[in-house]
């Protein structure tokens, strides 16, 4: 093995611990040699491999993001640099909210207001608490329904849905719709009655409609289809059950059908319409 490097050779060379070359070792990133002795050597290859993963670690990409970098070539990294991008200027945007905090906290002390540092840290605390919790909170439940070129896609798109509702009164608009569909079951998804409810639910989802892309659709269909799995997990809660969703989604298809006008509508439910024909 004399074209391989030792373990304490290759800590030298990344400044990497062995502990965390063992780790990447466990899941699966480097596959370094292994001697009769059981020592581990590593080959220029496999150097340069783990490289790339301190390279890409830097830019804060996940292990789980790198493994599919790696694996699947660069075909899958324009994906993964705009999803690490937007999750950058999404920290931007809160680092800017933080900066106008104590811009304005310091035009507070300018004008002799009297502003304690209890107080001071509590503001700067809930500010950030809030838009760090809320990121967080999303992206570990959008992780198990879609991978981070969708999610950089909502990222993208939510700041731009137009809405004349507070998100409070849009909610609870979610909830009472829910709430008198859940009521009415068991209902036939042709009745007078479910076409009413399902123009009802696509008025509320036009601000969504207006700026998803067919792979947020994907995403958003993967999540109510799993509804009565997460629903309440986390305060996450859309105002429905999977009754309900069943229920709205079969109504919807129908409607299609029928050629009812219900607005726009998910691109997987046109699909499923069924055709005339001749």
């Amino acid at each position: 093995m004399s074209d391989s490097f030792s373990i304490q050779e290759v800590v030298r060379r990344t400044g990497l611990t062995s502990r965390a070359l063992r780790f990447y070792e466990a899941r699966g990133l480097i596959a370094p040699l292994r001697a009769g002795s059981g020592r581990r050597f590593y080959g220029a290859a496999e150097l340069e491999r783990i490289h790339q993963i301190v390279t890409l670690k830097r830019a804060g990409l996940t292990l789980e993001a790198i493994g599919r970098v790696l694996g699947r070539g660069p075909h899958d990294l324009s994906a993964m640099i705009d999803a690490q991008l937007t999750v950058i200027e999404t920290e931007a945007a809160r680092l800017a909210e933080i900066r106008e905090l104590l811009v304005a906290v310091k035009s507070r002390l300018a004008r002799h207001e009297a502003l304690d540092p209890a107080t001071l840290c509590q503001l700067i605390h809930d500010s950030q608490h809030a838009a760090s919790g809320d990121m967080v909170a999303w992206q570990a439940f959008a992780n198990r329904y879609m991978d981070e070129s969708v999610q950089a896609e909502f990222v993208r798109a939510m700041p731009t849905i137009d809405c004349d509702l507070s998100s409070e009164e849009y909610n609870a608009r979610w909830r009472d719709l829910g709430a008198r569909i859940s009521a009415a079951l068991p209902l036939a998804p042709d009745n007078a009655a479910a076409l009413g409810f399902v123009r009802e639910w696509m008025a509320l989802l036009a601000p969504f409609s207006k700026v998803a892309t067919p792979a947020m659709w994907e995403g958003a269909r993967a999540i109510y289809d799993d509804v009565d799995n997460w629903r309440g997990e986390g305060g996450f809660d859309p105002g429905f059950d999977g009754a309900v969703w069943r229920f709205i989604s079969a109504a919807t298809s129908a409607a299609l059908a029928r050629g009812e006008d219900i607005g726009p509508v998910p691109p997987w439910m046109q699909a499923n319409t069924p055709q005339e024909t001749e």
